[in-house]
């Protein structure tokens, strides 16, 4: 089992958090036509990169979304930041 690092709650079992995305990801501009393919590239395809990565996921029990780094190849959390501007 693994456990990761929450900004708000510290250490906790992997089995609470949910990946919420790809961090860096930038939604098509809707002020413009936006193509289908466009969507769907936006929608359903990451970079799915071997090594160090930046993602989104949300800690289910405090509902606090942070970005959190890991190496995808070894799971090895780097850091966490969270999203909120407020956090001291």
């Amino acid at each position: 089992m693994q456990r990761f690092p929450c900004p708000f709650c510290g250490l906790r079992d992997e089995r609470e958090f949910r990946f919420a995305g790809e961090a860096g990801k930038t939604r098509p501009d809707t002020t413009q036509e936006v193509s289908d393919k466009e969507w769907a590239d936006y929608l359903f395809f990451c970079k799915n990169a071997k090594g160090p990565t930046r993602e989104i996921w949300v800690h289910t029990t405090c509902q606090e979304y942070f970005v959190m780094e890991r190496d995808s190849a070894t799971m090895e959390v780097l850091d966490t930041t969270p999203m909120r501007k407020d956090v001291a």
